[in-house]
């Protein structure tokens, strides 16, 4: 099958729905389809608002519509609701071809974090968008359950994996301060709630890895706290390593594929008991892989006790070929019949 997928997230930003989609492609093309990616390295762009690593693609339509007839995909998949979303969206809508999306990150309590824009606005516009689609794919039931009580349809469930061969066990020291050791791995952002982490009086030390907006303020307020930037996965799997418990402190995220790396590892994690950690912990025994509750630091201290072979023990029940075949199963390949793809500006 050939498959066209259109990100408005691409490199060089490092995030989950880059690393999904990057994995997810692997995995197809593996299985044998030819998978075409549609993203803003192909366009002139400029810097998101706030976000300047993000680039908007400017009036992406004609560009697309190039794209896709040369192509002639059997199936489309938007995976965002940028410009390029946008204009895949609108041509998909006008030829009657078939296509799904996904929701990948809490986009509307983002906006509301960062901007003050109230949910129920951003959550009309996002209603509209999927609402053509024949598959809306969430990562966790939780999610899944919250988008259809904001009155989604036809939404589905798309796992994410790891890659279990860069991130395992290994002996490491690179994070050479006292013990224990807490890290957060991540957007360095004011959604990802870093601050619930940092402020908190925990014994050892604390490190911080990745970029973002709030990475200065931080670094000011927080000058005892150890700063890492941005990381290769190889790197990144030494560091996880080499803590003693992984903190994720943000309530917004659909999933956080960083939990699995961590867990990979041997890393268990802390977290509040929301979207997000309770979905991936799901299933498995208290204490077993990590520690969810409602206050960080009684999470962060009951992880020290929990044992790193069962963290990386749960981590091995998700791969990203099962999230792949999952993916696959979703997508809506217009039908043989319908003849060839139209040629609509």
């Amino acid at each position: 099958m050939r498959i066209m997928i259109v990100t408005d997230a691409w490199e060089p930003q490092i995030n989950g729905v880059v690393r999904t989609l990057k994995n997810t492609t692997a995995q197809l093309q593996l299985l044998g389809h030819t998978v075409e990616m549609l993203t803003p390295l192909e366009f002139r762009t400029v810097p998101c608002p706030t976000y300047p690593e993000i680039r908007l693609s400017i009036l992406p339509a004609q560009r697309f519509t190039q794209r896709v007839e040369t192509f002639r995909p059997d199936a489309l998949h938007i995976a965002t609701e940028g410009p390029l979303g946008l204009a895949a969206r609108r041509w998909a809508v006008r030829n009657g071809f078939p296509f799904t999306t996904a929701y990948h990150t809490r986009f509307p309590e983002y906006v509301q974090a960062r901007f003050g824009i109230p949910l129920s606005a951003t959550y009309r516009f996002l209603r509209w968008f999927h609402s053509r689609s024949q598959a809306v794919m969430a990562p966790t039931p939780v999610v899944k359950r919250d988008l259809e009580a904001n009155g989604f349809k036809n939404v589905t469930l798309w796992t994410r994996g790891v890659d279990l061969d860069i991130f395992h066990p290994q002996e490491s020291h690179v994070l050479n301060t006292s013990h224990p050791i807490f890290l957060y791995v991540g957007r360095v952002a004011v959604e990802k709630n870093i601050e619930a982490f940092l402020a908190l009086d925990l014994p050892g030390s604390k490190w911080v890895a990745g970029e973002g907006p709030q990475l200065a303020h931080l670094r000011s307020r927080y000058p005892d706290v150890n700063y890492l930037g941005m990381l290769s996965q190889p790197e990144l799997a030494k560091v996880y390593a080499s803590a003693d418990v992984f903190v994720f402190p943000s309530k917004t995220d659909t999933f956080g594929l960083v939990l699995l790396e961590a867990m990979a590892c041997g890393l268990p994690v802390a977290a509040y008991p929301v979207t997000g950690p309770i979905d991936v912990l799901a299933g498995s025994a208290p204490g077993s892989a990590g520690a969810l509750h409602e206050d960080l630091r009684e999470a962060c201290l009951n992880a020290l006790k929990v044992p790193r072979q069962g963290a990386r023990a749960w981590a091995e029940r998700f791969s990203w070929q099962a999230a792949s075949m999952e993916f696959l199963a979703h997508l809506h390949p217009r039908s043989a019949n319908a003849g060839p793809v139209a040629q609509t500006a």
